[in-house]
C-alpha cells in the first residue's frame, strides 16, 4: 500500500515534468506544436518561404504587411485567418484592415500547397509562417513556428473595435493585450515590429500643429525630429503618404525602434507613449541595455512573444475547418 501510494504524485511528477519539458522546447502549446504538418505535409515550411520570398524581392513593404496582418488576425478571434476572408462586413473590409498587404501572398502560397497535400494546410498556419519569413527576410532572426491551427467560420468588420488603435493611451494598450493574455512585457516587445513598415499621415499628423487644441506639436516629439515629419506631411497635405516607422531602418528588422522612442522620434503616439510613460519605459530601457537593468535581447524575446501571441484563441483538433480558398469559408 505504502509503495502504491507513493508511485501516484511520483508518476505525477514525472508526468508534469514531460509536459513542462516540452513546452520549455517549444513542442506543444495550446494544441499546437512544431512539426505538426511533419507526415501529411513535410514541404510547408519551404512553399511558404518561397512564396514569401518571391513577394519581398518585389515588394519589400509586402514583409511588414504580412506581418502587421498576422498581429491583426490573431487579435481579433484569435488566430484563425478570419482577416483573410472577403465580404462587405468582414474583418478585411474594417477601416483598421483597411492598408493591410500581402493577401496575395497567402493566396499564392496556400495555392502551392493544394497542390502538395490538399486539404491539410489551415490559411491560419500559413499567416503564422508568413509573419516569421517576413522578419528573416528583413533581417529579423528565426524561431520555430508552432502549427496545426484550423481556420475561423465568422469575420465581423464590428470586431476589428478590438485592435490596438493609433492613439490609444498606454493604460488602454496595457488592457487590450491583457484580453489576450499578453503582459505588458509582450506589448512592448510586439509592438517593436514596428521596426519595419510605414504609418499614413492621417494616423499622426494630427500630433503636428494642434496635438490636444495646444496649437502646438505633442510635446513627446523631439524638437528636432519636428520639421522632418512637418515637411512629410504639411499641415493638410495628403493624409495617404507614408513615412518610416522606425526612422532609417524602414526595411531593416532590430532594436534600433527603441532607441527612435527613447530620441523622442517616436512616429506614431502610441508608440510614442511607450517611452513617456514609465509602465512601459522600463521595457524599452531594458531593449537599449540600459545600465542597471537586466537586459532584453530583442531578437529572442520577439520570436517568443510571436509564439505566445500566435497561439491565442487557436481553433485546433475539430473546431473551425481547413479552408479549401483562404478567401472564403468551405
Amino acid at each position: 500500500m505504502e509503495a502504491s501510494s507513493l508511485s501516484k504524485p511520483l508518476i505525477l511528477l514525472v508526468l508534469l515534468l514531460a509536459t513542462l519539458t516540452n513546452f520549455a522546447l517549444g513542442q506543444g502549446y495550446r494544441g499546437t506544436r512544431v512539426g505538426f504538418y511533419r507526415s501529411t505535409c513535410p514541404r510547408v515550411e519551404s512553399i511558404v518561404q518561397s512564396a514569401v520570398e518571391s513577394a519581398v524581392q518585389a515588394n519589400p513593404t509586402i514583409a511588414p504587411g504580412l506581418l502587421r496582418m498576422f498581429f491583426h488576425d490573431c487579435f481579433i478571434n484569435g488566430c484563425d485567418a478570419s482577416v483573410l476572408i472577403n465580404g462587405s462586413s468582414t474583418e478585411k473590409s474594417a477601416g483598421p484592415n483597411a492598408f493591410l498587404r500581402g493577401f496575395e501572398v497567402i493566396d499564392a502560397a496556400k495555392s502551392q500547397l493544394e497542390k502538395a497535400c490538399p486539404g491539410v494546410v489551415s490559411c491560419s498556419d500559413i499567416l503564422a509562417l508568413a509573419a516569421r519569413d517576413s522578419v528573416v527576410l528583413t533581417g529579423g532572426h528565426s524561431w520555430q513556428v508552432q502549427l496545426g491551427r484550423r481556420d475561423g467560420l465568422v469575420s465581423r468588420a464590428s470586431d476589428t473595435a478590438t485592435l490596438p488603435a493609433f492613439n490609444d493611451p498606454i493604460s488602454v494598450q496595457i488592457k487590450k493585450f491583457a484580453d489576450k493574455g499578453l503582459n505588458i512585457q509582450d506589448l512592448v516587445t510586439l509592438v517593436g515590429g514596428h521596426t519595419i513598415g510605414t504609418a499614413s499621415c492621417a494616423t499622426f499628423s494630427y500630433r503636428l500643429y494642434n496635438f490636444n487644441n495646444t496649437n502646438g506639436p505633442d510635446p513627446d516629439i523631439n524638437p528636432s525630429f519636428l520639421p522632418q515629419l512637418r515637411a512629410l506631411c504639411p499641415n493638410g497635405g495628403n493624409g495617404l503618404t507614408r513615412v518610416a516607422l522606425d526612422t532609417g531602418s524602414v526595411n531593416s528588422f532590430g532594436e534600433s525602434f527603441y532607441a527612435n522612442l527613447r530620441n523622442g522620434r517616436g512616429v506614431i503616439e502610441s508608440d510614442a507613449k511607450l517611452w513617456s510613460d514609465p509602465t512601459t519605459q522600463r521595457f524599452v530601457q531594458r531593449f537599449l541595455g540600459f545600465r542597471g537593468l537586466l537586459g532584453l535581447r530583442f531578437d529572442v524575446e520577439f520570436g517568443r512573444a510571436m509564439v505566445k501571441m500566435g497561439n491565442v484563441g487557436v481553433k485546433t483538433g475539430t473546431q473551425g475547418e481547413i479552408r479549401r480558398v483562404c478567401t472564403t469559408t468551405n
